[in-house]
């Protein structure tokens, strides 16, 4: 029976994989950089893209799929920015796969969208484990988190291009150690670019802001 199950859950992973490359073979044709965020709830993922927004909304056409088990609440948020916003309710579901994902591309892009940013479900887990099929994947971890989330979560540091360290403005009220945090983090992902923001004074979110102007330019060659 074990074994059984085994093979199961290979065969849902390769599946959503290959829908995964088709996605992202045509997002590519069609010129749509695709941004997957992630993180824990409450670690600043919608104010991080709202400050992301603030500076990026000039040069390219933004839409974000907001994505929860429930509610509108972070969608509203991010139409206060002036880009396009869709809510994706998963319906109990921890995280998106690529099928989830183009059915919220297919009406976020509608319009003409460029750039788009799935705000994926707040979790450290499921998430890592199903490819959307995005052009890059980012995370946040925020420093009540504590820096020691690298070794207990490696699988979403592995996957990660760039690793956001938000709130670093409180770093002295926690027992939070950045340069052990990056040091954990290369131990999972040695590629891995890590930026300390602070989406709230907005420390650091032009350094955000750049790497993604580069690797939008970059996805266009």
């Amino acid at each position: 029976m074990s074994t059984r199950v085994i093979e199961l859950k290979r065969s849902v992973f390769e599946s959503n994989d290959e829908r995964a490359e088709l996605l992202r073979k045509e997002l590519k044709d069609k010129g749509i950089f695709l941004l997957n965020l992630m993180s824990s709830p409450g670690s600043g993922k919608t104010t991080t893209l709202k400050a992301t927004i603030a500076q990026l909304k000039d040069k390219y056409k933004i839409g974000v799929m907001e994505a929860d088990i429930d509610s509108d609440v972070d969608a509203k948020k991010i139409a206060e920015t002036g880009v396009k916003a869709i809510q994706l309710h998963t319906g109990g579901m921890c995280h998106l796969d690529a099928d989830m994902t183009r059915q919220g591309l297919d009406a976020l892009v509608e319009g003409d969208v460029d750039f788009a940013i799935l705000e994926n479900v707040g979790n450290l887990v499921c998430p890592a484990e199903f490819d959307t099929g995005a052009t890059k994947n980012a995370m946040i971890l925020s420093v009540p988190e504590g820096h020691d989330k690298p070794l207990k979560y490696p699988l979403m540091f592995s996957i990660c291009d760039v690793v956001l360290i938000n709130k670093i403005d409180v770093a002295p009220y926690f027992d939070f150690d950045l340069e052990k945090c990056k040091e954990y983090i290369h131990m999972r992902n040695p590629k891995a670019e890590i930026i300390p923001i602070c989406a709230k004074t907005g420390e650091g979110v032009d350094k955000f802001a750049a790497w993604l102007t580069e690797q939008i330019e970059a996805a266009k060659k």
